[in-house]
């Protein structure tokens, strides 16, 4: 066989997934190490491990506390709780995850849905602006995509004429920032999450990042069942079993130790991307700002023309061996049949754009060959 037709048929054969998670071997074995530590200690939940998780991702944020939960979802339900906002108003940007609403009703508020900007999947501060009510208790913001928007500065601006807490949802943005500050840094309190798909991972797992000291401290009470400390059982507040565990939280750790690199090989895949898409017809790609560092949780795309979706992931799975990654996000809140409650008008920006989008595959360890073969499957299927 000739060598042009080898390389056809190993590309043919080469699958790229959607998403991919990276242990070296040499992190395996020093994870491996203390969690066997853990085990035969016996303390394996908000210990040393914990402690020290906390500490670090906090300083990677550029804030003062960090909080482990157990999830993302449990860090924005927390966060709500601690904000005070049972009985009222959350302005909620239609164009995320069923997560962020579904913390606002269970911390006993009600979701208020607001279209998104094209721009940068986010929020626009005009729609925030127009949305406040007497009622409103908080704004939560998006980073979709690992991306945060330029328009930070006029949101946190909104939010302090207001007077309302601006609240990050920060679960795709681990080491993503804008002008210098990092996600998390901004608003009142920011919400991470560790799910296996993000940057980085614990397994399972979330983090409440703030500077300030009473929201760290009632997010401490609400995560170990309500009590006062770990070791008085006096309950003060309606709390949940919302603790990470010791060995989560040496799984993050490690993460948080490759961040760095595993975000390098993010933004090497998708500059290649930028470039290789540049001539492309019907994509447009969504970008951070200039003073933006984006991590490239999703490398995001919008098509010009609308199409079956379904069929064209199909497609480039079955025909070219290409995943696309989910999209972000396939329907907006409004229209998730669980919302419909608070879907009180069409919000035409986020149908539209949620209907066009798609993510290209991007992960840690990813090579240029196998970003070339995504570019060339969608040159074929899209052009």
């Amino acid at each position: 066989m000739k060598a042009q037709e080898m390389e056809k048929a190993n590309i043919q054969e080469r699958k790229i997934p959607a998403a991919k998670i990276q242990f070296l071997p040499e992190d395996r074995a020093w994870i491996t190490e203390r969690i066997a530590e853990v085990l035969e200690s016996g303390q394996l939940t908000l210990g040393k491990y914990g402690a020290e998780f906390e500490r670090r991702f906090a300083d990677l944020c550029g804030v003062r506390h960090g909080v482990a939960v157990n999830s993302g979802t449990s860090a924005m339900e927390i966060i709500l709780r601690a904000a005070g906002v049972e009985g009222r108003e959350v302005i909620v940007p239609t164009n995320t995850f069923f997560a962020t609403a579904a913390a606002v009703l269970h911390a006993g508020a009600r979701p208020v849905f607001i279209d998104m900007d094209p721009e940068t999947f986010a929020v626009k501060p005009e729609d925030v602006e127009a949305a406040i009510t007497p009622d409103t208790a908080a704004i939560v913001v998006v980073h979709i995509g690992g991306i945060v928007t330029h328009r930070m500065p006029e949101l946190l601006a909104i939010a302090a004429r207001r007077g309302l807490p601006l609240l990050e949802d920060a679960a795709h943005a681990h080491g993503s920032s804008f002008e210098g500050v990092r996600a998390g840094a901004f608003g009142l309190a920011g919400a991470f999450s560790f799910y296996p798909t993000k940057v980085m991972t614990s397994g399972e797992g979330g983090m409440i990042v703030t500077n300030d000291d009473r929201i760290a401290e009632e997010a401490r009470i609400y995560r170990d069942q309500g009590k006062a400390s770990f070791t008085v059982n006096a309950h003060v507040r309606l709390g949940y079993n919302w603790r990470m565990s010791e060995p989560h939280a040496i799984i993050g750790l490690k993460h948080l130790e490759r961040l760095p690199q595993m975000i390098a090989d993010r933004r090497r895949i998708a500059a290649y991307y930028d470039r290789a898409l540049a001539s492309f017809n019907n994509l447009d790609v969504v970008r951070p700002a200039e003073d933006g560092v984006s991590n490239y949780y999703k490398y995001m795309a919008v098509l010009r023309e609308s199409r079956d979706r379904k069929a064209l992931k199909m497609e480039l799975r079955e025909r070219y061996g290409v995943s696309l990654s989910g999209e972000v996000y396939e329907e907006p809140l409004h229209r998730q049949p669980v919302f419909a409650a608070y879907a009180t008008r069409e919000l035409p920006v986020a149908e539209d754009y949620c209907a066009r989008q798609i993510c290209l595959p991007v992960y840690s360890g990813m090579d240029e060959a196998e970003a070339q073969q995504v570019v060339e499957a969608l040159a074929s299927v899209i052009g």
